[in-house]
């Protein structure tokens, strides 16, 4: 009998629900926060594998958002508001990261409207969206970061489309009561193709996925699916440190922060005889590589002759064929393809990779190596002939 009134409020309201298609109008106003990536009311996911700068990429969005500062290129909300940030993991870790942005750019720091959260939510439990909705009343964000989703589900198994399906449920409570914007950072799967890891449901159930990688040192955030908004262009960046101060023991402590860079350049697919050839170019240098002075020669590659090319590609039997005639056709197609994939430079008889190798930092200029050892031996002539006397 007592359920009889809310059965009628509920029977009204979905009596007047339906809208007949010629009263729908396009909805033109904007509900971005950050345009192209993150939308207001909405749900988000940033997740990649452990190395690829997901604390440190997402606070330095939150502190966009905060400031209302436009993110990397890209418009954000003005004005957005405060924005609160649930470290659940705790730590210094987040502290000097935030620390470290100071450091960098004080006037956003000055600018945010940015709040820590240091403690770790259990959302599997019903009454903690409630318990947060109600501490977050004064501040109204429109922007809430969980770090992290493992650490936020209590018992929960991410595996389980079941327990999965009650976080979600809490997270959308959340988004209700607030109207913010709820971005999740989370881990990978052990299939990185698979985006983050644990069950699908997630998946479906998320507005915006921002997939993180890492190459050659080089993070590259992209959004991999949008339900509202066209896909955002990639971003790429690296974490340069920052020194924050002397510790206890009078060593420096250090964080890092957000730097963009250039994205780095697809390498491509080798097979065959062309590996056989990349191996080969690679000994060759790490034995008698060098840098060479001139305009015509990259200061940050290492190179070497074609002849001595020539010469490990000989060693590493890049043909199979006994005769002369076979091994110089074989070299010749290699050369010809690693020149039109661009994975090689050859100018004046010197070849370099095209990709950068950091081992090559370390190298003397060319012939420099082999003067050392050259003179290296002589030395040690000397001296045994020293000891024999």
């Amino acid at each position: 009998m007592n359920r009889a009134p809310e059965q009628h409020t509920r029977t009204t309201d979905l009596k007047d629900a339906p809208r007949p298609v010629g009263a729908i109008h396009p909805v033109l106003a904007s509900r971005y926060l950050v345009k192209g990536w993150i939308d207001r009311g909405a749900l988000s996911v940033l997740y990649g594998e452990s190395t690829v700068g997901k604390t440190f990429l997402a606070p330095d969005l939150a502190l966009h958002v905060a400031a209302g500062h436009a993110w990397r290129g890209n418009r954000v909300a003005d004005p957005a508001g405060p924005v609160v940030y649930v470290a659940a993991e705790g730590g210094r870790g987040i502290r000097n990261r935030l620390a470290a942005v100071g450091v960098k750019d004080p006037e956003l720091i000055e600018a945010a409207e940015f709040f820590l959260l240091p403690v770790t939510l259990d959302l599997s439990q019903p009454r903690e969206p409630e318990a947060l909705v109600a501490a977050l009343a004064d501040v109204q964000p429109p922007l809430i970061v969980i770090d992290t989703l493992a650490r936020s589900m209590g018992t929960g198994d991410e595996n389980s489309a079941q327990d999965m399906g009650r976080v979600i449920r809490a997270i959308d409570q959340i988004r209700t009561k607030t109207g913010a914007h709820v971005m999740l950072i989370h881990h990978v799967g052990k299939d990185s193709t698979k985006g983050a890891r644990g069950s699908s449901s997630l998946r479906g159930a998320v507005d915006t996925e921002i997939e993180l990688t890492r190459s050659e040192g080089v993070m590259t955030s992209e959004p991999k699916k949008q339900r509202d908004m066209a896909l955002g262009d990639a971003f790429t960046y690296r974490l340069n440190d920052v020194e924050l101060g002397v510790g206890e023991d009078d060593d420096p402590v250090t964080s890092a922060v957000v730097e963009p860079t250039d994205p780095v350049a697809k390498k491509p697919k080798l097979t065959g005889q062309q590996k056989i050839a990349m191996q080969a170019l690679s000994d060759a240098l790490a034995h008698h590589g060098g840098k060479k002075l001139g305009d015509m020669f990259p200061p940050n590659r290492c190179l070497v002759s074609v002849e001595r090319r020539r010469e490990y590609c000989g060693r590493h039997n890049l043909s199979t064929g006994n005769a002369e005639s076979s091994f110089r056709a074989a070299f010749l197609k290699v050369s010809k393809s690693s020149h039109e994939h661009e994975t090689v430079r050859i100018v004046d008889g010197f070849v370099w990779r095209v990709f950068f190798d950091e081992r090559c930092q370390a190298l003397p200029p060319y012939g420099g190596r082999q003067r050392w050892q050259r003179q290296r031996a002589t030395h040690l002539t000397d001296r045994a002939a020293t000891f024999s006397r």
